[in-house]
């Protein structure tokens, strides 16, 4: 006959251990898989070695009960919640040391995790910085031209007319070519507007103006400093020398808007 096994007391402190476990994660909820199976958690990892024997004692000193049962292919899922007894056996045995024990190690985790969450918040407020100040930027770009615009109307209102009622009917394509040199330059068009380009734009609607009556009423608006005349600066030769004219002592091709 063989003699029995020696008992173990530290076997015994690891079962106590295991079982007190399995209890404080039945404190949550109202009913839990007694023993774990692939990815879903029970409150013993198995039904041999000392998560076994746990379970076992913890049915039969009723510090759990069987709430239901589930079947699941050839095997059959065990669910149990935790009694009154259960609860108490917990405060009689679960120490002080232990509760502060884990108490300690979810600080921990939660401090490491601060860090972390910090960086988070400070890259997401970081994009956002970078995100207003794109939009900032871009709405004073706006500003900036829609100021250029009021400045230059502001000073078209500050110019008194120079087209009265004896310059209009000197010149009566004089209004429309002065109109669509300030939309040139509003329209961001930029440099002067080329006589060729000018004369082009007031014709359709004066049929019979020639290129010698279009050069003298420039220069009687030049005289009158509603615009103002300039040399070609291109290039090369005159594109179209026949639209140039001879201007104080030069030839100019270029009108620009005052």
């Amino acid at each position: 006959m063989e003699s029995p096994q020696p008992f173990d007391p530290r076997e015994l402190q690891k079962r106590d251990a295991v079982l007190l476990e399995g209890l404080r994660a039945a404190l949550a909820g109202e009913e839990h898989r007694l023993y774990t199976s692939g990815k879903s958690e029970g409150l013993f990892a198995g039904r041999t070695g000392l998560h076994g024997e746990a379970a076992e004692l913890a049915l039969r000193e009723e510090l759990l009960e069987h709430a239901r049962s589930e079947a699941k292919g050839r095997f059959e899922v065990e669910f149990v919640r935790l009694t009154p007894k259960g609860v108490e056996y917990l405060y009689q045995h679960d120490s002080p040391r232990a509760i502060l024990g884990q108490m300690r190690t979810m600080l921990t985790v939660a401090q490491s995790g601060i860090p972390m969450w910090q960086d988070e918040m400070l890259k997401s407020l970081e994009r956002l910085a970078g995100h207003i100040t794109e939009q900032m930027a871009r709405h004073l770009d706006q500003l900036d031209a829609l100021t250029k615009r009021v400045d230059e109307a502001l000073r078209r209102s500050e110019v008194p007319t120079v087209m009265n009622a004896s310059l209009q009917a000197v010149i009566p394509w004089g209004a429309d070519a002065l109109a669509y040199l300030d939309r040139r330059k509003a329209g961001e068009t930029g440099g002067a507007c080329p006589l060729p380009e000018l004369f082009a734009a007031v014709h359709p609607k004066h049929n019979d103006l020639t290129l010698r009556e279009f050069h003298e009423g420039l220069q009687r608006l030049a005289e009158h400093r509603a615009i103002s005349l300039a040399p070609w600066a291109g290039p090369g030769s005159i594109p179209r020398p026949e639209y140039a004219m001879m201007a104080e002592g030069k030839l100019m091709y270029l009108v620009l808007r005052t």
